[in-house]
Parts: structure tokens; C-alpha cells; sequence
């Protein structure tokens, strides 16, 4: 009868081992889960930002800004055809 009790005790015991370790999976998927959606919400986040830089770059890099600021804050010119001299090779 000793046998059967002890046999059975074992057996409680690694159901209950058995529930708690689908228990503590179970938590560290959610938690795993809700950080993945973090991260992702976070990259959508960086991708946008990054595409707004790109395109103030692009903004920023334009010739005819370069050239609006060369003219206006610089007082550059373009030199004038007696100035300029072609050599050739």
C-alpha cells in the first residue's frame, strides 16, 4: 500500500512541477510577445523619422537652395565670360 501512495505522490508532484512550468511559459510568452510588439511599434516609429530625414536632406541639398544661399548670405556670383579661361590639353 506504501508503494501505491508513494507512487502516487510522485505523480502529484510532477503534475503540479508539470502545471507550474506551463504556467511560468505561458507569462514568459506574453512578456515576450508584448515586448516584440514594443520593438515593432518602435521600428515603424524609426522608419518614419528616418523617410522625414531623408527627405529633409533632400530639401536641404536641392541646387536651387545652395544656390539661393550662395547668391543671398555669400554675395557669390557666377563669373562673368571675360573672367572665365578654357585651357586645353
Amino acid at each position: 500500500m506504501s508503494l501505491r501512495i508513494a507512487a502516487f505522490a510522485l505523480l502529484l508532484l510532477a503534475t503540479i512541477a508539470s502545471a507550474i512550468g506551463v504556467v511560468y511559459a505561458r507569462q514568459q510568452s506574453r512578456l515576450t510577445f508584448i515586448e516584440l510588439t514594443r520593438l515593432g511599434n518602435e521600428r515603424d516609429n524609426l522608419e518614419f523619422e528616418f523617410g522625414r530625414l531623408q527627405l529633409e536632406q533632400a530639401t536641404w541639398a536641392e541646387n536651387n537652395r545652395i544656390d539661393q544661399i550662395a547668391r543671398g548670405r555669400l554675395g557669390m556670383l557666377p563669373p562673368a565670360p571675360a573672367q572665365t579661361l578654357v585651357i586645353k590639353r
